[in-house]
Protein backbone atom coordinates (compact mmCIF):
# COMPACT_ATOMS: atom_id res chain seq x y z
CA UNK A 1 0.00 0.00 0.00
CA UNK A 2 1.32 3.45 -0.92
CA UNK A 3 1.80 6.04 1.80
CA UNK A 4 -0.09 9.33 1.62
CA UNK A 5 -0.13 11.72 4.56
CA UNK A 6 -2.05 14.67 3.10
CA UNK A 7 -5.20 14.97 1.00
CA UNK A 8 -7.69 17.69 0.06
CA UNK A 9 -11.34 16.63 -0.11
CA UNK A 10 -14.69 18.26 -0.83
CA UNK A 11 -17.55 17.43 1.50
CA UNK A 12 -21.23 18.38 1.38
CA UNK A 13 -23.98 17.43 3.79
CA UNK A 14 -27.43 16.62 2.45
CA UNK A 15 -30.16 19.18 1.83
CA UNK A 16 -33.32 18.88 3.86
CA UNK A 17 -36.40 17.48 2.12
CA UNK A 18 -39.24 19.82 1.21
CA UNK A 19 -42.49 19.86 3.16
CA UNK A 20 -45.65 18.65 1.40
CA UNK A 21 -48.83 20.49 0.49
CA UNK A 22 -51.65 17.99 0.95
CA UNK A 23 -55.26 17.83 2.17
CA UNK A 24 -57.07 15.03 3.88
CA UNK A 25 -59.64 13.32 1.63
CA UNK A 26 -61.72 10.61 3.29
CA UNK A 27 -65.28 9.41 2.83
CA UNK A 28 -67.80 10.79 5.33
CA UNK A 29 -65.30 13.40 6.58
CA UNK A 30 -66.54 16.80 5.49
CA UNK A 31 -63.67 18.99 6.62
CA UNK A 32 -60.37 17.14 6.14
CA UNK A 33 -57.92 19.98 6.52
CA UNK A 34 -54.21 20.07 5.65
CA UNK A 35 -52.11 16.95 6.23
CA UNK A 36 -48.84 17.67 4.44
CA UNK A 37 -45.89 16.02 6.20
CA UNK A 38 -42.48 17.54 6.92
CA UNK A 39 -39.39 16.85 4.84
CA UNK A 40 -36.65 14.63 6.22
CA UNK A 41 -33.34 16.03 7.44
CA UNK A 42 -30.35 15.80 5.13
CA UNK A 43 -27.53 13.38 5.86
CA UNK A 44 -24.51 14.45 7.94
CA UNK A 45 -20.81 14.12 7.11
CA UNK A 46 -18.82 12.41 9.87
CA UNK A 47 -15.16 11.61 10.40
CA UNK A 48 -14.39 8.35 12.19
CA UNK A 49 -11.06 6.92 13.32
CA UNK A 50 -10.77 3.22 12.52
CA UNK A 51 -8.14 0.62 13.30
CA UNK A 52 -5.98 -0.90 10.57
CA UNK A 53 -5.33 2.29 8.56
CA UNK A 54 -1.99 4.10 8.48
CA UNK A 55 -2.32 6.18 5.32
CA UNK A 56 -4.76 8.53 3.57
CA UNK A 57 -4.29 6.81 0.21
CA UNK A 58 -8.07 6.21 -0.17
CA UNK A 59 -8.57 9.95 -0.58
CA UNK A 60 -6.22 10.16 -3.50
CA UNK A 61 -8.71 8.41 -5.77
CA UNK A 62 -11.92 9.94 -4.41
CA UNK A 63 -12.05 13.57 -3.33
CA UNK A 64 -15.78 14.36 -3.38
CA UNK A 65 -18.19 13.15 -0.69
CA UNK A 66 -21.86 14.12 -0.61
CA UNK A 67 -24.44 12.98 1.91
CA UNK A 68 -27.95 12.12 0.77
CA UNK A 69 -30.79 14.64 0.55
CA UNK A 70 -33.71 14.14 2.93
CA UNK A 71 -36.88 12.64 1.45
CA UNK A 72 -39.73 15.06 0.82
CA UNK A 73 -42.77 14.99 3.07
CA UNK A 74 -45.98 13.33 1.91
CA UNK A 75 -49.70 13.42 2.61
CA UNK A 76 -51.34 11.86 5.65
CA UNK A 77 -48.81 13.69 7.81
CA UNK A 78 -45.99 11.41 6.68
CA UNK A 79 -42.54 12.85 7.41
CA UNK A 80 -39.84 12.11 4.87
CA UNK A 81 -36.94 9.83 5.79
CA UNK A 82 -33.59 11.29 6.87
CA UNK A 83 -30.89 11.22 4.22
CA UNK A 84 -28.06 8.72 4.65
CA UNK A 85 -24.91 9.98 6.37
CA UNK A 86 -21.44 9.87 4.84
CA UNK A 87 -18.64 8.59 7.10
CA UNK A 88 -15.04 9.32 6.16
CA UNK A 89 -12.82 6.68 7.73
CA UNK A 90 -9.36 7.92 8.69
CA UNK A 91 -6.33 6.56 10.57
CA UNK A 92 -5.34 7.51 14.10
CA UNK A 93 -3.47 10.81 14.16
CA UNK A 94 -5.46 12.54 11.41
CA UNK A 95 -5.83 16.31 11.65
CA UNK A 96 -8.46 18.24 9.71
CA UNK A 97 -7.80 21.77 8.49
CA UNK A 98 -9.94 24.33 6.72
CA UNK A 99 -9.27 25.13 3.06
CA UNK A 100 -6.48 27.54 4.01
CA UNK A 101 -4.56 24.52 5.37
CA UNK A 102 -3.77 26.51 8.52
CA UNK A 103 -6.95 26.65 10.63
CA UNK A 104 -7.28 23.42 12.62
CA UNK A 105 -10.81 21.98 12.82
CA UNK A 106 -10.12 18.82 14.83
CA UNK A 107 -7.36 16.42 15.83
CA UNK A 108 -8.34 12.75 15.94
CA UNK A 109 -6.05 10.73 18.19
CA UNK A 110 -8.10 7.74 19.41
CA UNK A 111 -9.61 4.73 17.69
CA UNK A 112 -13.39 5.03 17.57
CA UNK A 113 -13.36 8.81 17.85
CA UNK A 114 -16.00 10.57 15.70
CA UNK A 115 -16.41 14.19 14.66
CA UNK A 116 -19.39 15.85 12.97
CA UNK A 117 -17.82 17.77 10.10
CA UNK A 118 -20.96 19.02 8.31
CA UNK A 119 -24.53 18.87 9.57
CA UNK A 120 -27.38 18.07 7.18
CA UNK A 121 -30.05 20.68 6.45
CA UNK A 122 -33.35 20.53 8.33
CA UNK A 123 -36.45 19.38 6.46
CA UNK A 124 -39.12 21.91 5.51
CA UNK A 125 -42.49 22.15 7.27
CA UNK A 126 -45.53 20.71 5.55
CA UNK A 127 -48.70 22.79 5.14
CA UNK A 128 -50.18 21.32 8.34
CA UNK A 129 -47.93 23.71 10.30
CA UNK A 130 -49.43 26.80 8.65
CA UNK A 131 -53.07 26.20 9.56
CA UNK A 132 -54.56 29.09 11.53
CA UNK A 133 -57.99 30.18 12.60
CA UNK A 134 -58.18 32.48 9.61
CA UNK A 135 -56.44 30.17 7.13
CA UNK A 136 -57.90 26.70 7.43
CA UNK A 137 -56.51 25.48 4.11
CA UNK A 138 -52.93 26.77 3.70
CA UNK A 139 -51.42 25.98 0.33
CA UNK A 140 -47.78 26.52 1.13
CA UNK A 141 -44.94 24.51 2.64
CA UNK A 142 -41.30 25.20 3.38
CA UNK A 143 -38.45 23.93 1.23
CA UNK A 144 -35.71 22.09 3.09
CA UNK A 145 -32.61 23.94 4.25
CA UNK A 146 -29.44 23.50 2.23
CA UNK A 147 -26.60 21.39 3.59
CA UNK A 148 -23.12 22.67 4.36
CA UNK A 149 -20.28 22.37 1.87
CA UNK A 150 -16.56 22.95 2.21
CA UNK A 151 -13.11 21.88 1.12
CA UNK A 152 -10.95 20.49 3.91
CA UNK A 153 -7.41 19.20 4.23
CA UNK A 154 -6.75 15.86 5.90
CA UNK A 155 -3.25 15.67 7.32
CA UNK A 156 -1.86 12.55 8.97
CA UNK A 157 0.66 12.74 11.80
CA UNK A 158 1.69 9.29 12.94
CA UNK A 159 1.33 8.52 16.62
CA UNK A 160 4.51 7.01 18.02
CA UNK A 161 6.36 7.05 21.33
CA UNK A 162 9.85 7.61 19.94
CA UNK A 163 11.09 9.19 16.72
CA UNK A 164 14.31 8.61 14.76
CA UNK A 165 16.06 11.65 13.29
CA UNK A 166 19.39 12.13 11.56
CA UNK A 167 21.09 12.73 8.23
CA UNK A 168 20.48 10.34 5.31
CA UNK A 169 22.36 7.04 5.78
CA UNK A 170 22.65 7.57 9.54
CA UNK A 171 21.38 4.04 10.09
CA UNK A 172 17.81 4.88 11.11
CA UNK A 173 16.11 2.24 8.97
CA UNK A 174 18.72 -0.35 9.95
CA UNK A 175 18.07 0.38 13.62
CA UNK A 176 14.29 0.15 13.11
CA UNK A 177 14.63 -3.18 11.31
CA UNK A 178 16.92 -4.57 14.02
CA UNK A 179 14.65 -3.76 16.98
CA UNK A 180 11.19 -4.23 15.44
CA UNK A 181 9.44 -6.47 12.93
CA UNK A 182 9.26 -3.58 10.43
CA UNK A 183 10.97 -4.17 7.09
CA UNK A 184 12.05 -0.75 5.78
CA UNK A 185 14.14 -0.47 2.63
CA UNK A 186 17.85 -0.44 3.47
CA UNK A 187 20.55 0.50 0.97
CA UNK A 188 23.88 2.32 0.79
CA UNK A 189 22.68 5.56 -0.78
CA UNK A 190 20.99 8.73 0.54
CA UNK A 191 17.21 8.97 0.91
CA UNK A 192 16.60 5.24 0.82
CA UNK A 193 13.64 5.99 3.08
CA UNK A 194 11.07 8.01 1.13
CA UNK A 195 8.16 7.90 3.57
CA UNK A 196 7.73 7.38 7.33
CA UNK A 197 7.69 3.90 8.82
CA UNK A 198 6.47 2.51 12.14
CA UNK A 199 7.63 -0.43 14.24
CA UNK A 200 6.90 -1.80 17.70
CA UNK A 201 10.00 -2.34 19.85
CA UNK A 202 10.01 -4.65 22.86
CA UNK A 203 12.38 -4.55 25.82
CA UNK A 204 11.98 -6.13 29.29
CA UNK A 205 8.42 -7.29 28.43
CA UNK A 206 7.40 -3.71 27.61
CA UNK A 207 6.55 -2.23 24.22
CA UNK A 208 6.65 1.16 22.55
CA UNK A 209 6.24 2.45 19.00
CA UNK A 210 9.13 3.90 16.98
CA UNK A 211 8.69 6.17 13.95
CA UNK A 212 11.35 6.45 11.25
CA UNK A 213 11.28 9.43 8.84
CA UNK A 214 13.38 10.31 5.77
CA UNK A 215 16.74 11.87 6.55
CA UNK A 216 17.29 15.61 6.88
CA UNK A 217 19.97 17.61 5.15
CA UNK A 218 21.09 21.20 5.49
CA UNK A 219 18.37 23.51 4.17
CA UNK A 220 15.58 20.96 4.61
CA UNK A 221 13.34 23.65 6.12
CA UNK A 222 13.64 25.48 2.78
CA UNK A 223 12.69 22.37 0.80
CA UNK A 224 16.21 21.08 0.06
CA UNK A 225 16.29 17.31 -0.46
CA UNK A 226 12.99 15.78 0.63
CA UNK A 227 12.51 18.80 2.89
CA UNK A 228 11.01 18.81 6.36
CA UNK A 229 7.40 17.86 5.50
CA UNK A 230 7.77 14.49 7.23
CA UNK A 231 8.91 16.03 10.52
CA UNK A 232 5.24 16.30 11.45
CA UNK A 233 5.25 12.55 12.01
CA UNK A 234 7.56 12.91 15.01
CA UNK A 235 5.76 15.93 16.51
CA UNK A 236 3.69 13.67 18.78
CA UNK A 237 6.59 11.56 20.00
CA UNK A 238 7.76 11.69 23.60
CA UNK A 239 11.48 11.33 22.84
CA UNK A 240 13.80 11.64 19.84
CA UNK A 241 16.67 9.27 19.08
CA UNK A 242 19.23 11.29 17.13
CA UNK A 243 21.49 8.97 15.16
CA UNK A 244 24.83 10.24 13.84
CA UNK A 245 26.72 7.93 11.52
CA UNK A 246 30.27 7.04 12.53
CA UNK A 247 31.14 7.22 8.81
CA UNK A 248 30.62 11.00 8.81
CA UNK A 249 33.93 12.81 8.54
CA UNK A 250 32.80 15.46 11.04
CA UNK A 251 30.23 13.93 13.41
CA UNK A 252 29.88 17.15 15.40
CA UNK A 253 28.92 19.11 12.29
CA UNK A 254 26.47 16.37 11.26
CA UNK A 255 24.78 16.58 14.65
CA UNK A 256 24.50 20.38 14.54
CA UNK A 257 23.09 20.30 10.99
CA UNK A 258 20.10 18.22 12.08
CA UNK A 259 19.60 20.28 15.25
CA UNK A 260 19.41 23.48 13.16
CA UNK A 261 16.75 21.93 10.95
CA UNK A 262 14.71 20.86 13.98
CA UNK A 263 14.89 24.38 15.40
CA UNK A 264 13.95 25.93 12.05
CA UNK A 265 10.92 23.62 11.78
CA UNK A 266 9.66 24.62 15.23
CA UNK A 267 6.46 23.05 16.67
CA UNK A 268 8.40 22.14 19.83
CA UNK A 269 10.62 19.50 18.18
CA UNK A 270 13.86 21.10 19.35
CA UNK A 271 12.54 21.07 22.93
CA UNK A 272 11.83 17.34 23.05
CA UNK A 273 14.00 15.01 25.11
CA UNK A 274 16.80 13.77 22.90
CA UNK A 275 19.02 10.70 23.12
CA UNK A 276 22.16 10.96 21.00
CA UNK A 277 23.77 7.83 19.56
CA UNK A 278 26.83 7.30 17.38
CA UNK A 279 25.71 4.59 14.97
CA UNK A 280 27.67 2.15 12.80
CA UNK A 281 30.55 2.11 15.28
CA UNK A 282 31.50 -1.38 14.07
CA UNK A 283 33.20 0.38 11.12
CA UNK A 284 35.70 2.20 13.39
CA UNK A 285 38.93 1.10 14.98
CA UNK A 286 39.70 2.02 18.60
CA UNK A 287 41.46 5.33 17.87
CA UNK A 288 38.82 6.59 15.41
CA UNK A 289 36.08 5.62 17.81
CA UNK A 290 37.67 7.63 20.62
CA UNK A 291 38.09 10.73 18.44
CA UNK A 292 34.55 10.69 17.06
CA UNK A 293 32.98 10.05 20.44
CA UNK A 294 34.85 13.08 21.81
CA UNK A 295 33.80 15.24 18.83
CA UNK A 296 30.13 14.27 19.15
CA UNK A 297 30.22 14.78 22.91
CA UNK A 298 31.47 18.35 22.45
CA UNK A 299 28.75 19.13 19.89
CA UNK A 300 25.85 17.52 21.79
CA UNK A 301 26.96 18.43 25.29
CA UNK A 302 26.61 14.83 26.49
CA UNK A 303 28.23 11.46 25.94
CA UNK A 304 26.59 9.57 23.06
CA UNK A 305 25.50 5.94 23.17
CA UNK A 306 27.67 3.74 20.94
CA UNK A 307 25.43 1.80 18.60
CA UNK A 308 25.84 -0.95 16.04
CA UNK A 309 22.93 -2.85 14.51
CA UNK A 310 25.43 -5.41 13.10
CA UNK A 311 27.13 -6.41 16.37
CA UNK A 312 24.11 -5.42 18.53
CA UNK A 313 26.36 -3.15 20.58
CA UNK A 314 24.32 -0.58 22.50
CA UNK A 315 20.95 -1.85 21.20
CA UNK A 316 19.53 -2.87 24.58
CA UNK A 317 20.98 0.19 26.30
CA UNK A 318 19.29 2.44 23.73
CA UNK A 319 15.94 0.66 23.99
CA UNK A 320 15.98 0.85 27.80
CA UNK A 321 16.82 4.55 27.70
CA UNK A 322 13.96 5.20 25.28
CA UNK A 323 11.54 3.01 27.26
CA UNK A 324 12.38 4.81 30.50
CA UNK A 325 11.52 8.22 29.03
CA UNK A 326 8.38 6.89 27.33
CA UNK A 327 7.07 5.31 30.53
CA UNK A 328 7.77 8.44 32.55
CA UNK A 329 5.89 10.54 29.97
CA UNK A 330 2.98 8.09 29.93
CA UNK A 331 2.62 8.27 33.70
CA UNK A 332 2.83 12.06 33.69
CA UNK A 333 0.07 12.33 31.08
CA UNK A 334 -2.15 9.68 32.67
CA UNK A 335 -1.59 7.34 29.71
CA UNK A 336 -4.50 7.57 27.21
CA UNK A 337 -8.06 8.77 27.42
CA UNK A 338 -11.01 6.34 26.96
CA UNK A 339 -11.25 5.11 23.38
CA UNK A 340 -15.03 5.57 23.19
CA UNK A 341 -14.90 9.36 23.28
CA UNK A 342 -17.36 11.07 20.92
CA UNK A 343 -17.39 14.60 19.61
CA UNK A 344 -20.22 16.66 18.23
CA UNK A 345 -19.94 19.97 16.59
Amino acid sequence: MKFLDQAKVYIRSGNGGAGAVSFRREKFIEFGGPDGGDGGRGGDVWLEVVDGLNTLIDYRYQQHFKAQTGVHGMGRNMTGAKGSDIILKVPVGTQVYEEDNETLICDLTQIGQRYLLAKGGNGGFGNQHFKTSTNQAPRRANPGLEGQEMWVWLRLKLIADAGLVGLPNAGKSTFLASVTAAKPKIADYPFTTLHPGLGVARIDAREFVIADIPGLIEGAHEGVGIGDRFLGHVERTRVLLHLVSAQEENVGKAYKTVRRELEAYGHGLSDKIEIVALSQVDTLDADERKKKVASLKRAAGRAPILLSAVTREGIEETLRALMSIVEEARQASGDVAPSDARWTK
